[in-house]
């Protein structure tokens, strides 16, 4: 079955069918560090995370790249602030990036490229823009793109010239020839440190933001790629741009599919530092596990806002908790590991519809929610026929649901029950008690397990399961 995307160019459901098929090139907009790693970050890196994950279990091989871009005004600005140089307040939140990530179980991109590694390209595109007339150069050392000589200039955000000269986020310069054009070179700044400043045939400076992306992508993934991304607070500018010279300087289609996810909002308020709902990983880990906050980022569809509380996250983790139970009972039963796989298939695969419809949902513009759906369901299946079902049907739901929310969720279930030596003898005399009506020693048996970190459910035929407490 194939793969359909809502491609934010076109506005509209497409079939995905890469230039090269069975190969998939995806770039999507990287951090600019100079802060701590945040939810909103980790809404759009798990995001494209499911999108890489789910590529790949469909068979194509993913070349994806995620950039860096370790040189702006925010990082010169923090730097001076805390007394440090550009390049060391830069890597110390690439470090964090890495650390959050890594807890978050995202996958590593192909490639990580950063803007400090690329100016000698950076400065060659942008003379190839100038070349071709679609930017300019001032007396001051900017180099500026001319929006006007791009005449399909807002295709993506679906923005005309005249809308934006009227004024949505248009910067002001008398430098420019149109209000409407934007940075391609910055001159350095009197007070800029030296290390943020690179010669060229314009004189001293550094990248505007936008070339940046577009020469990241190019070198290294080629002049038209199958997938760009970011978050929705990206297509304009930061996208529109990008097609813009990108396309000014190639002569040929950038990115063919666009996927923007949507905003994390606290009190349905896009979160943000100004009204100080900002809320970073490293905060949020404190109170919630990170697999929790992966299994919250996914409760609903990528594209549209996820709003966050503290109770949304216990509800999560609630969720959460219900499928590890369910795989701790299943993992307790008496199944024979050593049966001939073909043995398996005396029963009706009974997996197949349910993972079918987990790949549908995931086909259809990658919507966890749906999936998510389907595991709960494979879930109750299983707990509602747990003493009937024979042990071999019952582990084929253990290896689904642990595979679809490991391997495709990224999310490993708590499903391993290992007590200690004390916990196994004291579970046997209590099953015993049970089976000679001895109530009280049963109870007491019990507080005993519980006091090892364990809670007991006893089955109809006089065993009992033991589940981890949270």
């Amino acid at each position: 079955m194939s793969i359909h995307v809502y491609n934010t160019l076109t506005s509209k459901k497409e079939e995905f069918k890469p230039l090269d098929p069975g190969r998939v090139k995806m770039y999507v907009c990287g951090i600019t560090p100079y802060d701590s790693v945040h939810l909103g970050h980790a809404r759009a890196y798990v995001t494209f995370d499911i999108i890489h994950r789910h590529l790949i279990h469909s068979g194509y091989k993913v070349q994806y790249v995620q950039n860096f871009t370790d040189v702006d005004d925010k990082i010169i600005k923090r730097s001076r602030e805390q007394g440090t140089l550009p390049s060391k307040l830069a890597q110390k939140y690439i470090d964090d990036y890495f650390a959050q990530m890594k807890k978050l179980n995202v996958l590593s991109a192909t490639e990580y490229p950063r803007v400090t590694e690329k100016i000698p390209e950076i400065v060659k595109f942008t003379q190839r823009l100038i070349e071709k007339g679609f930017a300019y150069a001032t007396p001051a050392g900017d180099v500026f793109f001319s929006v006007r000589n791009f005449k399909n200039y807002g295709k993506l955000s679906k923005r005309n010239l005249e809308e934006l000269k009227s004024g949505a986020r248009v910067e002001i310069d008398e430098q420019k020839k149109d209000p409407l054009d934007f940075a391609l070179w910055k001159a350095s700044k009197p007070d800029d440190p030296g290390e943020v400043s690179w010669d060229s045939p314009w004189g001293k400076g550094r990248p505007g933001w936008h070339i940046e992306c577009s020469v990241m992508s190019t070198s290294s993934l080629g002049e038209t790629i199958d997938i760009h991304g970011g978050g929705q607070d990206l297509i304009f500018p930061h996208h529109e741009n990008e097609v813009a010279q990108s396309e000014a300087a190639t002569g040929k289609r950038f990115a063919r599919y666009w996927i923007h996810n949507g905003f994390v909002t606290v009190n349905r308020e896009k979160m943000s530092k100004s009204l100080g709902n900002f809320f970073t990983l490293e905060e949020i880990f404190k109170k919630f596990e990170p697999r929790t906050v992966r299994y919250f980022l996914l409760t609903q569809h990528y594209a549209t806002p996820i709003d966050f509380s503290d109770e949304r996250l216990k509800q999560a983790k609630a969720a959460l908790e219900g499928i590890d139970e369910a795989c701790q009972k299943l993992s307790q039963m008496p199944f024979n590991e050593t049966l001939p796989g073909h043995l398996h298939n005396l029963e009706p695969d009974i997996m197949t519809d349910r993972v079918n419809s987990f790949n549908e949902a995931m086909n259809d513009d990658f919507n966890t929610e749906k999936a998510i759906s389907v595991i709960h369901e494979i879930r109750n299946d299983a707990l509602a026929t747990i003493n009937t079902k024979s042990p071999e049907t019952l582990s084929k739901y253990l290896n689904t649901i642990r595979f679809l929310m490991k391997d495709h969720l990224g999310i490993p279930v708590v499903d391993e029950v290992k007590p200690g030596d004390d916990v196994a003898v004291i579970k046997k005399e209590r099953e015993e008690a049970r089976r000679n009506r001895n109530w009280k020693l049963s109870d007491e048996l019990r507080k005993r397990i519980e006091e090892f970190g364990y809670r007991v459910e006893d089955n109809p035929d006089g065993t009992s399961t033991l589940i981890k407490k949270s």
